[in-house]
């Protein structure tokens, strides 16, 4: 059951194809904003994965972050996700992103339960426009 509280985690290390230089959001060797971006997506997607119902899944609508601090490569990156609010099939969650050395990242995530089938089919209908 879908409840505030559920919480995740993601875990990564920085290595030379997650940094800005090589995802091209920017030339130094240090975690890029686009993988913390996705760490955070899914540490919330897989907080609730077991919850959402049989054939359904959940779709990211909207994100707001702060990237706080640099992390170099060999770092260890880990996220934590808390659901914080259930509106209908509207997921609200906080993110908290830490390197070896503290708080690197925050934010509020946003995702929506949809049925995975009906989803996919009509994002594959615009292929034949």
């Amino acid at each position: 059951m879908l409840t505030p509280g559920i919480k995740g985690k993601s875990e990564t290390t920085v290595t030379p194809e997650n940094t800005a230089k090589a995802m091209k959001s920017g030339s130094l060797d240090v975690f890029a904003t686009p993988a913390m971006i996705a760490l955070m997506e899914e540490a919330a997607y897989k907080s609730v994965a077991s919850e959402v119902g049989e054939g359904n899944g959940t779709v990211g609508t909207y994100l707001n972050i702060n990237h706080l601090s640099a992390s170099p490569v060999g770092m260890k990156i880990i996220c934590e996700s808390e659901l914080t609010a259930v509106e209908g099939r509207k997921l609200v969650f906080s993110l908290k992103v830490y390197d070896e050395a503290g708080l690197i990242g925050e934010g509020e995530h946003q995702r929506f339960i949809v049925a995975n089938e009906k989803f996919q089919a009509k994002a594959d209908k615009k292929l034949n426009k």
